[in-house]
């Protein structure tokens, strides 16, 4: 069975040179996509501009079939925003771009549960373009058009920020749901606590009064004295 960490490793070098904040993307749709049991490839990142004229020209000058409409300069891989996927194969070394394929048997198509994830991430998909369209592509444009990037634009901080917050939210779900724990005494619930590296964290008064004991805070020492109900009676 792939491990998370086989998938990751997979698409490392390919998100290199990559808008941080798109790598940032890129992670947490290969992540969320593994949970929902579909392994996903990053094929393409970054594309120079001579790699952009390459491909451009496959097709039209150079043998092949026409794989894009975007000349150098005129594709968001050209500036570090988009990539390509495709899906990873259960042998870690082949993929697919098979859009109707079902590798998880959960009756979706794998390729549109990861337009899903991608979506909900902020990446704008290439199926969804009107004339030329590029199934494998997702980009982040951060509201600059391509005009703006050739002038030299870079991603404003709020834009950037924006996409970190769309990231974030599922990330503290995991943490909130591994890190509570509640907190009963005889079947009665008397607490929350949290669970950080094995260990539990509770208010002591809390615990304290549930056990008839006496909480005081010395706050010259900064001790906190739990007193039975035995202490109480000779310290009065």
């Amino acid at each position: 069975m792939l491990t998370l960490t086989h998938v990751k490793n997979k698409s490392a070098a390919r998100l290199s040179g990559l808008h941080p904040a798109v790598i940032a993307a890129a992670t947490a749709l290969i992540e969320r996509c593994y949970a929902c049991g579909v392994p996903v490839l990053i094929t393409q990142g970054l594309r120079t501009i001579a790699q952009q004229e390459a491909l451009y020209a496959q097709g039209r000058t150079k043998p092949g079939a026409i794989v894009t409409n975007a000349c150098g300069g005129y594709s968001y891989h050209n500036y570090g925003l988009a990539v390509d996927f495709a899906l990873l194969l259960p042998d870690g070394s082949s993929v697919s771009w098979d859009m109707n394929m079902d590798g998880d048997h959960d009756r979706a198509a794998d390729w549109l549960e990861v337009v899903k994830q991608a979506k909900a991430i902020g990446f704008e998909w290439g199926g969804d373009w009107t004339t030329f369209k590029d199934y494998p592509h997702f980009q982040l444009s951060f509201g600059l058009t391509l005009a703006a990037l050739q002038a030299g634009e870079k991603p404003g901080a709020a834009a950037v920020v924006a996409v970190y917050e769309r990231i974030k939210p599922k990330e503290e779900q995991i943490v909130k749901s591994e890190a509570s724990a509640t907190i009963n005494m005889n079947g009665v619930k008397i607490a929350e606590g949290i669970l950080e590296k094995g260990v539990t964290y509770v208010p002591v008064r809390v615990i304290a009064e549930a056990l008839g004991l006496q909480v005081g805070y010395n706050p010259a020492t900064k001790t906190v004295d739990i007193l039975s109900s035995y202490q109480k009676g000779v310290r009065s």
